[in-house]
């Protein structure tokens, strides 16, 4: 099942306290970005995020769904109503998170 555009509307509504949020459509699923690295995505209408140790103190209950079959689990964030706790949450992460690496291009 593909994600809706209207999850991902209302989730970056809720982000929109923030800067540098960006989002990329792939396979009818959501790829989002906070400060040009990757945090998560809008999987089948569910935010789902990348569990690193600040996402999971920060929902140490979140239960773990897979984007995609084959793919890592990741942590599934239920609190979406609270703009508040999803702005902490991705500020939070960011600091942990590796800068994406450079693309090669091809000559």
């Amino acid at each position: 099942m593909a994600s809706d555009r209207n999850y991902l509307d209302f989730i970056l509504e809720q982000l929109n306290g923030l800067e540098n949020i960006s989002c990329r459509a792939m396979m009818g699923e959501f790829i989002l970005y906070y400060r040009g690295k990757i945090i998560g995505g809008i999987y089948d209408n569910r935010l789902l995020v990348k569990p690193v140790p600040s996402a999971v103190r920060l929902m140490p209950d979140a239960p773990r769904g897979l984007p995609y079959e084959g793919a890592k689990p990741m942590l599934l964030v239920e609190e979406v109503d609270d703009a508040e706790f999803l702005q902490t949450l991705f500020r939070t992460m960011a600091e942990e998170l590796p800068e994406q690496k450079k693309r090669k291009s091809k000559s």
